[in-house]
């Protein structure tokens, strides 16, 4: 009877680890997904991944460093860089999004 007591303990303790770990991929996945939405969001006029259509004045974003990017991002919220809508839209992320943006589109080294 203890024996099987004591599988039965491990038993469950292992399944707690084993769900634990997907628990935790899942969360995981679930921060990339937001990330990667947060940054696709500037698509409409950056193009995919940061990389804008030839030819055309929106600047092709994928070419900044992150620490670049965050920079610029932070600039255009606190209004000291000018802009015809980004001053605007940077305002309506935290700071924490902002770093994610830059993060995922920021050039890497």
């Amino acid at each position: 009877m203890r024996k099987k007591l004591s599988q039965s303990i491990l038993l469950s303790g292992l399944m707690g680890l084993a769900l634990s770990g997907v628990a935790q991929a899942q969360d995981i996945q679930a921060q990339r997904l937001y990330n990667q939405s947060l940054a696709a969001t500037c698509a409409n006029c950056h193009g995919t991944n940061g990389v804008s259509v030839p030819g055309v004045t929106v600047p092709m974003i994928n070419q900044l460093p992150e620490s670049v990017m965050y920079e610029r991002l932070m600039e255009y919220k606190a209004g000291t860089r000018t802009g015809t809508i980004m001053p605007q839209l940077a305002k309506g992320y935290t700071d924490e999004q902002l770093k994610t943006i830059a993060s995922v589109l920021g050039k890497k080294n």
